[in-house]
């Protein structure tokens, strides 16, 4: 996907005025825009980008069609990819990798626990011990919001085909988990950001107003409210 936005003058004079989180995570539900969020950071921040593959997964059309029986595969895929993605991550500096990521390690297992049956879990679960994952903790998470009937428009919007069977109610378990994660969520800062009505490819100042948030983080947890009308 291209992104529209481009940085004005002033966007550009706050990023270079201000110290910016080494490695940033972007999360959220399907269609909420995490990804493309990530662009717009890493783009602004010129920090590299790490995408995980979820078009180049080959169960996933299947999974939309028929989540009981494509499950596993589906999971298995990503489990490793995200793995793979994590372990290539430089290690060779303290203070850690300029980074912007779409996802976090940690939210395999929220997948893996709405979408698999028990006995399948217990071997996904004995497949991630056996990976030994130990990721980098990013230095600031964004978690992005919306409700269930914006995330279904913004996914009809984009037009990617098998997405096109992703059901409601699925949407709705998935939302529901993101919440409990991250109600509980405690290894990194973390910005709460309700995105069902803002515009971050499209319109600079929603995103300026973000980096504005990003800058005012003053504990581990913010929460970022904002009315499109007045920015």
């Amino acid at each position: 996907m291209d992104i529209a936005l481009e940085m004005p003058g002033a966007i550009s004079q706050k990023i270079n005025a201000h110290e910016w989180p080494r490695y940033v995570a972007v999360e959220g539900p399907i269609g909420v825009g995490k990804t493309t969020l990530a662009r717009c950071l890493a783009d602004a921040l010129r920090y590299p980008l790490m995408l995980e593959p979820a078009l180049e997964n080959p169960f996933l059309d299947r999974f939309y069609r028929d989540r009981r029986r494509h499950a596993l595969p589906t999971q298995l895929f990503f489990l490793l990819n995200r793995a793979r993605l994590i372990a290539d991550l430089p290690e060779d500096d303290l203070v850690g990798p300029l980074l912007v990521a779409d996802f976090l390690m940690e939210k395999d297992r929220l997948f893996a626990e709405i979408t698999l049956e028990p006995n399948e879990l217990v071997l996904y679960q004995q497949i991630h011990d056996t990976l030994d994952l130990g990721p980098r903790s990013p230095d600031l998470v964004i978690y992005l919001q919306a409700p269930v009937d914006v995330l279904v428009r913004r996914i009809r919007h984009r037009g990617i085909e098998f997405e096109q069977n992703i059901e409601p109610d699925y949407l709705e378990a998935l939302v529901s988990a993101y919440t409990e994660f991250f109600h509980f969520y405690d290894k990194a800062p973390l910005l709460v950001v309700n995105a069902a009505e803002i515009d971050f490819a499209n319109n600079a100042d929603h995103f300026e107003a973000l980096l504005d948030q990003m800058i005012g983080m003053d504990g581990a947890r913010h929460y970022f409210n904002p009315n499109p009308l007045l920015i």
